[in-house]
């Protein structure tokens, strides 16, 4: 009775054992066909979280007026890029995706969200930001497949600009380049729109306008440290940035770049005095409604980002009101925004990688770029490669009318191409008053580009005293307090120094 019990009783362990066993297995298999079913065209939906600027994406919804008549062909957006992008996805690699997408206002709004919790896959922000989380070992290197130039939908890597791509390549974090991380989207300069009527072009090239007292509570300037701290840098730098000496030095660049990322205390002390004088003079601190106050003419000149810069001048010129845009002869910024796929999001998920990569590719294509140029104002990083249709938008855009008189030549072969021999098929005839408008902008010229400054990403000594230094400009400003609080004030402290001094008088007598 015993030894059956004891045989029944191992029988049942062995029969235990048998199920888990068995189940394990079958949960090994389900987990591979779960993953065959993500890499191999299978049905179960994939889910891509973005996070984005707001307005950075074509959301569709065109009138039939706004379509782009190429030579190659008409271009509009019907419904939102996400959409048509959801719909590529599945027809070309069978796997359905659904994508979350979200918005951000600034690159610090963007990382306060990221170290609170938030959790996305693919976010696009600029060079800097890029820069801190490639430092801090938060991004996945985009995949070996995504550089293949032989496939077909890699529209990315076929279609850059030359001059971006170098860009990426030669500016490294701690011995990696961008471009193992980083995949361009947008690019651009900052500078000054301004009313010519109002300001003059002399004083629009140059930083110092934004203390200028000639235009005061007539000026807006950017309502964040990064922007602000370069152009203050700009400003309190100016004689040196235009000298002859510092212009002719071989090492320009590099010295340039040094200067215009200074964070000694010195300079740091002199950016807040100015940025303080700066806060008594300016109309405004401001992220986007500068624009509108550009337009409905609340002021004169407005700092500002070159893509922004175009919509505005877009929007002016409806209104019947010319504006133009001149970059500071100090320095300009360059700036970068780019794709760059988060470690939390992804977490090692191949399929979650290949739709995030697949994102950045039909966002590149020609014509999504075209969508998303037009949509936004911003300049995309791609150039097109073989594909022309991005060179013939922008001779759509700015080029002169056959019975235009007043005319000339923009060369944009830096942009378009890297042979020397192919450059001089990149050139627009365009309206003379393009040098400073809406085409300057758009596509700044390679002497502009000459004297542009990235934005170095700063260690969290350096961030911790430019945000003490941004607070105490914007919190407190000793030139706001009036004249009368100053007297009372001085008054009182008079009343409480002689009480004070009427008490000791009597401790010592006693």
């Amino acid at each position: 009775m015993t030894m059956r019990k004891n045989k029944a009783g191992r029988c049942q362990e062995v029969r235990t054992l048998l199920l888990a066993v068995f189940s394990f297995f079958l949960f090994l298999s389900a987990s591979f066909a779960a993953e065959a079913a993500e890499g191999t065209g299978g049905e179960k939906e994939v889910t891509l979280r973005v996070c984005s600027w707001e307005e950075y994406i074509d959301l569709g919804g065109w009138d039939e007026e706004d379509t782009i008549d190429l030579d190659s062909g008409d271009i509009i957006g019907e419904r939102s890029m996400v959409e048509d992008f959801t719909d590529w996805y599945y027809e070309t690699y069978g796997i359905r995706v659904k994508v979350e997408y979200s918005t951000f206002g600034t690159n610090e709004d963007l990382y306060n969200m990221l170290t609170l919790g938030d959790t996305y896959d693919l976010v696009c922000p600029s060079e800097y930001m890029i820069m801190k989380l490639m430092t801090e070992g938060r991004l996945v290197p985009l995949s070996k497949d995504f550089f293949d130039e032989t496939d077909k939908n890699n529209y990315y890597i076929k279609g850059v600009s030359p001059y971006i791509r170098a860009v990426f390549e030669d500016n490294e974090i701690e011995g990696r380049p961008w471009s193992d991380y980083a995949a361009g989207y947008m690019w651009g300069i900052t500078g000054i729109v301004y009313n010519p009527e109002l300001v003059s072009r002399e004083d629009a090239s140059s930083w110092r306008i934004l203390n200028n007292p000639d235009y005061y509570r007539q000026i807006t300037i950017k309502d964040n440290v990064r922007d602000s701290y370069f152009a203050a840098v700009g400003a309190i730098k100016s004689d040196l940035l235009t000298s002859e000496e510092f212009l002719k030095d071989p090492d320009y660049q590099k010295n340039l770049e040094r200067e215009m990322n200074d964070t000694s205390e010195e300079t740091i002390a002199r950016v807040q005095a100015y940025l303080q004088d700066v806060k008594n003079n300016a109309y405004s601190f401001e992220t986007d409604s500068g624009k509108a106050d550009m337009v409905t003419g609340k002021v004169a000149a407005n700092y500002q980002w070159s893509g922004d810069s175009v919509y505005t001048m877009d929007q002016a010129d409806e209104d019947g009101l010319k504006l133009a845009f001149a970059v500071p002869e100090e320095a300009t910024n360059i700036y970068f925004d780019g794709w760059v796929m988060l470690k939390d999001g992804i977490n090692g998920s191949a399929a979650k990688q290949h739709v995030a990569e697949a994102f950045i590719n039909f966002n590149s294509r020609a014509d999504n770029a075209i969508r998303n140029m037009y949509y936004i104002g911003y300049t995309s990083v791609i150039s097109g490669g073989e594909d022309r249709r991005i060179f013939e938008y922008a001779d759509w855009c700015y080029g002169a009318e056959e019975d235009d008189e007043d005319v000339m030549e923009y060369d944009l072969g830096y942009f378009f191409s890297d042979e020397d021999e192919n450059k001089g098929e990149y050139v627009i005839t365009a309206p003379s008053d393009q040098a400073d408008r809406q085409l300057f902008s758009q596509y700044p010229s390679e002497e502009v580009i000459s004297r542009s400054s990235l934005m170095d990403c700063f260690d969290e000594n350096q961030m911790q005293a430019i945000n003490q230094m941004w607070i105490n400009v914007r919190c407190y400003n000793i030139y706001d307090i009036p004249v009368w609080v100053w007297i009372i004030v001085g008054a009182v402290t008079g009343i409480l120094l002689a009480a004070g001094g009427k008490r000791l008088w009597g401790k010592y007598k006693g």
